[in-house]
């Protein structure tokens, strides 16, 4: 935990800590690192493959409050690990705020998978920072699944600062009735032959709203660069709304960049063709979307993708 590591490990939290996210950021960052307290503190030495993933939970119990956990993630030269962090929180009757910030470092020749499944009440606004910077041929991966929460607003970000550095995201949004989920991605490719994966996803129903907004930025110096873009946005009936706001800065001519984009409603004649094989309409619509979300599934451990599973179940049941 983060008030061990400031205690036992000094020297290294003082160097990482809030460089990424430095306090004058944005007012949230600026709050954050006024009053945080909790996280995670990992640190993987050279050549080091974690096999297992390491997974952290935070739950917000008292109401009316902030949770403003810090997470630091260094994974040293050509050191590899998997990390997933869960989040949620109870119905109050009252707004709560979640200001965390996650900063990750991936040296040369090193990779992290981040994955995360936030499951808030409705009544939570969600305001987390993350941001990594990757050396040299080293490798990011983020995996994020959004639930819950009144409002998010929450773009990771991927510094591509070394040659050869890689971002793949995989994200996946369900925006209910009364929900305002403005997620996505920003990738900042800051070196020549680096290349970045985008895959979005969002679902909404009950007049929910769900936006994928994201950044690619690519410097003069980094020629040759790769991004591809794509997302896909499901509405489950006439009154939700989907928009994708994606920003290309694009600063010199030797590039490759794609984006596409795809929203519509749910098929009323795969619902229909469900149906006569004897499946009720409210199962029927729930294999429509499990089959939506299964790029993102598949690349959670086991548990986790039964768990998110179940909460896409929760949600189309509007529980």
């Amino acid at each position: 935990d983060m008030e061990t590591a400031v205690v036992e490990y000094e020297d290294t939290v003082k160097e990482y800590f809030m460089k990424l996210v430095p306090p004058n950021d944005h007012k949230f960052a600026a709050l954050h690192g006024a009053v945080w307290s909790g996280g995670s503190f990992v640190y993987v030495p050279k050549g080091i493959a974690v096999d297992i993933p390491l997974q952290s939970y935070f739950r917000l119990n008292s109401p009316g409050t902030g949770q403003f956990e810090h997470t630091l993630i260094i994974v040293e030269e050509g050191a590899h690990l998997h990390f997933i962090e869960g989040c949620s929180a109870p119905k109050h009757s009252v707004i709560n705020l979640h200001a965390g910030c996650v900063e990750l470092y991936v040296k040369e020749n090193a990779s992290l998978r981040y994955s995360t499944i936030e499951n808030w009440s409705r009544n939570m606004m969600n305001l987390n920072t993350k941001r990594a910077v990757v050396e040299k041929n080293g490798r990011i991966e983020w995996v994020s699944g959004s639930f819950g929460s009144k409002v998010s607003m929450l773009y990771p970000m991927s510094i591509l600062k070394g040659e050869g550095a890689t971002s793949e995201f995989t994200g996946i949004t369900f925006a209910g009735r009364g929900q305002n989920l403005d997620t996505g991605t920003k990738v900042v490719h800051a070196a020549p032959h680096t290349s970045s994966t985008i895959h979005s996803k969002s679902i909404s129903k009950d007049g929910g709203v769900a936006t994928y907004r994201g950044l690619i930025s690519i410097t003069p110096k980094a020629h040759h660069s790769k991004s591809t873009v794509s997302c896909e946005s499901l509405m489950l009936d006439q009154y939700s709304k989907s928009d994708t706001i994606p920003v290309m800065d694009v600063r010199n001519d030797r590039v490759d960049l794609g984006h596409e984009a795809k929203i519509g409603r749910i098929s009323e004649e795969a619902i229909f063709y469900l149906m006569s094989r004897g499946i009720s309409e409210e199962e029927a619509k729930a294999i429509i979307v499990r089959g939506f979300v299964e790029p993102i599934t598949k690349e959670l451990p086991l548990e986790y993708a039964v768990e998110m599973n179940h909460l896409i179940n929760l949600e189309l049941e509007g529980s």
